[in-house]
C-alpha cells in the first residue's frame, strides 16, 4: 500500500479522535464553563450538524480544487477548529469551534476515498479506502481514551490543543506523501450534483441512515448498558469503548478485501450479522464475558458496513463521485444522531435500558431491506471498483509526487 494512505490515516485519527472525545469530556467542560451535562450535550450535536452541512457545501464548493490542495485546506479548516474550541473563552464560543471542527470532516473523507481509489491497482480500490478508515478505528482504541485521560487531569482544553498538533502533523504528511491526483477537468457542481441524484446513490445514502442508526442507537447508551444492567463499574467503562474500538478495527480489514471481491454480497451479510448481533446483545447483555465478547462483535459488524456503503455510492456515482462520497459521512451523521434520539425515546418510554439494542436491530433491518431493493432494481454489475474520471487520459494517468 503506497504511503500517502498512511498520511490519510493519520489524518483520520485525528477527525475520530476529536469527533468522540467530547462525550468523555461533558462532565469536565459542564463544570468548568458552568452549565449543566445535557447542555454541554449540545457541543456534540454541533460538531455533527458541521458535518452534514459541511460535507456536501464544502465539496460543491472545492470541486474546481486540486484534491490534494482540498485535502490540505479540510485539514486546515479543522485544526483551527479545535484550536479555536482549545482557546474559547465561553460555552457559545466553543459551540461554534466545534461546529467549525465539523464542517471539513465530511467533505475530507469524501476527497480522501477517491484519492486512495486512485493510488493503487484495480480491485485493491476497497482495501485503500478501509486503509484510511482504519485510522478512523484506531482513534476509538486509542486517541479516544487517552485524549479523555489528558482532559480529566489536565484540562479538557489540552485535549483540544493536542488535537490540533495532531491537525498539523497531519497536514505536513499530507503535503509530504499524497501525490497529486489528476482531477476530472469536466466536472463541476452541476455534474456532482447531478450523480448525487442518482437513484443508486440515494438508496445507498437511506441505506447507511438506517442500517448504521442501528449501531448509534446502542454505542450511545453502552456505557449506561454496561453499568446499570451488566454491573460494571464506571472505571470499567473506557475498556469496554475500547473493546468496541477493537470491534471497529477487525470489522474495517475484513471490509477491504471482502468489498473488492463481492460489493453487495457483504453489506448485506454485514447489515444482517448486525442485525442478529443487536438481537443477542439483549440477552448477553446480563452476562459479564457475554456482553463483552458481543461488544466486539457489535463494533465490527456494525463497521463492516462502512466500506461497501463508501464504495458503492462512489461506484454509483459514476464520472463524478466525491460529492456522493462526502455526502455519505453526512448521512453516517445522521445515522448518529437518529439513532441515538430512537434509542433515548425507547428508554424514556419506560422499555428498560436493554431497549435500544431491539430499536437498532429494527433499524438494521430496514436499512437491509433498502440495499436489498436498490440491488434489485440495479441493472449494473455489482463491482467495488470506481471510475472516479471524465476522460479516458486521467483515469490511466498515475499520480505523481507535487
Amino acid at each position: 500500500m503506497p504511503l500517502a494512505l498512511l498520511a490519510l490515516a493519520i489524518s483520520a485519527f485525528g477527525i475520530g479522535t476529536t469527533e468522540f472525545v467530547m462525550m468523555g469530556l461533558l462532565p469536565n467542560v459542564a463544570d468548568d464553563l458552568g452549565t449543566s451535562v445535557p447542555t454541554a450535550g449540545y457541543l456534540v450535536s454541533a460538531y455533527a450538524i458541521g458535518v452534514v452541512i459541511g460535507a456536501p457545501l464544502l465539496t460543491a464548493l472545492g470541486s474546481r480544487i486540486p484534491r490534494k490542495r482540498m485535502l490540505l485546506l479540510m485539514m486546515a479548516v479543522f485544526t483551527a477548529g479545535n484550536l479555536a474550541s482549545a482557546l474559547a473563552p465561553n460555552f457559545g464560543m466553543l459551540v461554534a469551534g466545534r461546529l467549525l471542527a465539523g464542517l471539513p470532516h465530511g467533505a475530507f473523507f469524501g476527497v480522501g476515498a477517491v484519492v486512495a481509489a486512485r493510488l493503487v491497482k484495480e480491485g485493491r480500490q476497497a482495501r485503500a479506502v478501509a486503509t484510511m478508515f482504519l485510522g478512523l478505528t484506531v482513534a476509538n482504541i486509542v486517541g479516544v481514551p487517552a485524549a479523555t485521560l489528558l482532559g480529566q487531569h489536565l484540562g479538557w482544553r489540552a485535549t483540544f490543543l493536542v488535537v490540533a498538533a495532531i491537525g498539523l502533523i497531519a497536514m505536513a504528511s499530507l503535503a509530504k506523501l499524497v501525490p497529486h491526483v489528476p482531477r476530472d477537468e469536466q466536472n463541476g457542481v452541476r455534474q456532482e450534483i447531478r450523480a448525487l441524484g442518482n437513484r443508486q446513490v440515494l438508496l445507498g445514502l437511506l441505506t447507511a441512515v438506517f442500517g448504521f442508526a442501528g449501531v448509534f442507537a446502542v454505542y450511545s447508551y453502552l456505557a449506561s448498558m454496561m453499568t446499570k444492567v451488566t454491573g460494571f463499574g464506571e472505571g470499567t467503562v473506557p475498556v469496554v469503548l475500547a473493546l468496541f474500538g477493537i470491534g471497529m478495527t477487525l470489522g474495517a480489514l475484513a471490509a477491504g478485501p471482502l468489498t473488492d471481491r463481492a460489493l453487495r454480497p457483504t453489506l448485506f451479510g454485514a447489515l444482517g450479522a448486525l442485525a442478529v448481533t443487536l438481537v443477542v446483545f439483549d440477552f448477553t447483555v446480563h452476562v459479564k464475558w457475554a456482553a463483552l465478547v458481543t461488544v466486539v462483535i457489535l463494533g465490527a459488524v456494525g463497521f463492516m458496513t462502512t466500506t461497501p456503503l463508501q464504495m458503492l455510492v462512489m461506484n454509483k456515482a459514476e464520472h463524478a463521485p466525491t460529492l456522493a462520497s462526502a455526502s455519505n459521512h453526512s448521512a453516517f451523521n445522521l445515522a448518529n444522531a437518529g439513532g441515538a434520539w430512537l434509542g433515548g425515546v425507547a428508554i424514556a418510554a419506560d422499555w428498560g435500558w436493554t431497549s435500544p439494542t431491539l430499536v437498532g436491530a429494527v433499524l438494521a433491518v430496514v436499512g437491509l431491506s433498502i440495499a436489498v431493493t436498490a440491488a434489485l432494481m440495479d441493472r449494473s454489475p455489482n463491482r467495488s471498483r470506481i471510475v472516479a474520471t471524465s476522460d479516458d487520459k486521467a483515469r490511466h494517468e498515475p499520480a505523481r509526487l507535487g
